[in-house]
């Protein structure tokens, strides 16, 4: 028993670095859609859509489908009617690998890939944001958070983090990889937080024209 799990930890050790560098790969192509979305469109995307009556209809991980080489999915959505409406069910039920973190145990039409979204975050509901203003800097700007498992939701839902999810502490069990997790910020890049990091930095973080002195992280 003893050499059948010595031979198994060094399979087990080498799965995290890949699973980490798979991770960090999503959120950069999440973050190269976002910045082709922003060229065409002159700024980021709304964290989601809304009908008439305010009522959310698509996130912002639908609304760039088409800069991930998803157009031909991106074509099936009725933009128009919610995404849990019936017609819109053959395009929830598909995979979209990028949405798919390799670190989790979750059905792959889930996602752990959430914009923090607040009424003061780069994405917000409803209201496009540009680059010119996120004068805090974009390398200073989370727009996309690696969740928590358990705080998980389907990619097609028009459902994020909110201020609370991103501020509050993890234990390492809800953590996908130890120590911390990534975050995709507004300039494209991926970094990766610490779990020890201040509160106060974090909420800086999370705004883009806030002035906030930020600490390490």
């Amino acid at each position: 028993m003893a050499l059948l799990i010595a031979l198994l930890m060094p399979a087990v050790r080498g799965r995290q670095p890949a699973r980490r560098t798979h991770c960090r790969n999503n959120l950069k192509n999440i973050g190269l859609a976002m910045h082709n979305y922003h060229d065409v469109y002159g700024s980021f995307p709304p964290a989601y859509t809304v009908d008439a009556d305010g009522k959310p209809l698509h996130s912002w991980r639908t609304l760039i489908l088409p800069y991930m080489d998803q157009q031909l999915l991106y074509n099936k959505i009725d933009l128009s009617k919610a995404w849990d409406d019936p017609a819109n069910a053959e395009a929830r039920a598909t995979v979209v690998p990028t949405y798919v973190c390799p670190s989790t145990e979750l059905e792959p039409t889930q996602t752990v890939y959430l914009a923090v979204v607040t009424p003061d975050s780069c994405l917000r509901p409803n209201e496009p944001r540009p680059i010119s203003e996120i004068t805090d800097g974009t390398s200073n700007t989370i727009l996309v958070m690696e969740a928590p498992m358990n705080a998980s939701v389907p990619w097609m839902a028009p459902w994020d983090a909110d201020a609370r999810l991103m501020l509050s502490p993890k234990s390492e069990d809800d953590l996908h990889h130890t120590g911390g997790s990534f975050h995709l910020f507004a300039d494209g890049s991926v970094q990766f937080i610490s779990s020890g990091t201040e509160t106060a930095t974090l909420r800086g973080l999370i705004t883009p024209a806030g002035g906030e002195e930020l600490g390490e992280f």
